[in-house]
């Protein structure tokens, strides 16, 4: 017997074992949080790990909806494109959300990184399986899925009843929400997004988000670190002013 023969069975199991799911945000929010080994073990089995680039697209409005995809960390953009070819973003997402469901044969929207962002790619198909499989994995899905139509509901009442610094308000407080629900408690929060992103986000111009900023600032609610860093000094008083009451 040789020595590759003997090492053969080891570098097949080896590579039959599915990929480590340890730093992985959704394993600590999202679709895979409450899951037991078993489960976790398949979902890791039947997922595919694919990264994209920054700026790179996951998938476009348009394409056959065949697979979803587990933000393991990093963030994106949901973009919808409009008739005469204009692009506006209508949400962003973190590591652990889970974007491209949907009942549809063709996605209604696009999927950009705005980061670099590992995913795991699940195939429709496989998922199907893996909800016969596990029945409390479709029901925390559905859960997941009822969170982020509470969320649009939320924005949409944003961008149609909020003047330009309620809406810059609440986008800082919901991405401090986000970023802590992930781990991540600050002081400094790391801005995924240019401001002429945020402005197609909340419906504004890029001169009102600067307008914003610049207000928030002089009043010291929130303090820059470089490009992508935003410390959120005052954040009672951005939570006020975004609920309406400040």
């Amino acid at each position: 017997m040789t020595a590759l023969t003997t090492a053969r069975p080891l570098l097949d199991a080896a590579c039959a074992r599915p990929i480590s799911c340890d730093g992985c945000e959704a394993r600590r929010v999202g679709l895979c949080a409450p899951l037991d080994a078993s489960a976790l073990s398949d979902l890791a089995a039947a997922g595919e790990r694919v990264s994209f680039a920054p700026r790179e697209a996951l998938f476009r409005q348009g394409d056959p909806a065949r697979s979803i995809f587990v933000l393991r960390a990093g963030a994106a953009r949901l973009t919808h494109l409009l008739p005469d070819g204009r692009r506006a973003a209508v949400g962003l997402r973190f590591g652990g959300d889970v974007v491209g469901f949907t009942p549809e044969a063709e996605h209604a929207l696009g999927a950009e990184a705005l980061t670099t962002v590992p995913t795991c790619r699940i195939g429709r198909h496989e998922l199907d399986g893996l909800f016969r499989q596990h029945p409390g994995l479709e029901r925390h899905f559905l859960d997941l899925c009822a969170r982020e139509l509470a969320a649009t509901q939320d924005h949409l009442v944003a961008l149609g009843q909020f003047n330009a610094e309620e809406r810059v308000a609440a986008f800082f407080s919901s991405l401090a929400e986000a970023h802590e629900r992930r781990g991540h408690g600050g002081p400094v929060f790391n801005l995924p997004a240019t401001r002429g992103e945020v402005g197609e986000l909340l419906g504004l111009t890029l001169e009102s988000v600067s307008r914003a900023v610049s207000a928030f600032r002089r009043r010291g609610w929130l303090r820059l670190h470089g490009a992508h860093g935003v410390e959120l000094v005052d954040r009672q008083a951005l939570v006020a002013l975004a609920s309406g009451a400040g």
